[in-house]
């Protein structure tokens, strides 16, 4: 399989994510907010849907490739304990924020809400300074 440019692999990811929310919103009336389709779903809130969505998600990387869609693997340096804080702080953001990066960023911005765009303004110089940090800071620190 012939390697895409990134942008293209960006392009039809941002899409794809686009039509998902969208299609979401025109078929069920309900905004694609990953982290409150997680809770609502773990809780036992009626609608299959919510299942189905979810289960999509992890799907999707496994079919891309079989319909000759790019698709990019994500690597990461960090060992289990590393990417279960990660995991374990975005989770906490998410509660505190009413939100995540799908919910305010995708869904929330074209809603044109104020709270959802002071929190993609947040949340994307949080992460900004987070990779500063990490790719430039602490190899001073450390020596690397």
């Amino acid at each position: 399989m012939e390697i895409q440019p990134a942008w293209v692999e960006a392009l039809t990811g941002g899409a794809m994510i686009g039509l998902a929310a969208a299609g979401l919103l025109l078929v069920n009336g309900r905004v694609a907010g990953i982290s409150g389709i997680l809770s609502n779903a773990v809780r036992g809130t009626p609608g299959v849907w919510r299942w189905a969505f979810l289960i999509g998600l992890v799907a999707a990387p496994l079919w891309t490739p079989m319909l000759g869609l790019p698709y990019a693997i994500a690597h990461h340096q960090g060992g289990l304990i590393q990417i279960a804080l990660a995991g374990l702080l975005v989770g906490i953001g998410t509660q505190m924020g009413s939100g995540c990066t799908s919910g305010h960023g995708v869904c929330g911005i074209a809603n044109f809400s104020l709270r959802s765009l002071t929190a993609t303004v947040i949340f994307m110089v949080v992460a900004a300074a987070t990779v500063f940090v990490i790719r430039h800071l602490v190899p001073i620190v450390t020596g690397g």
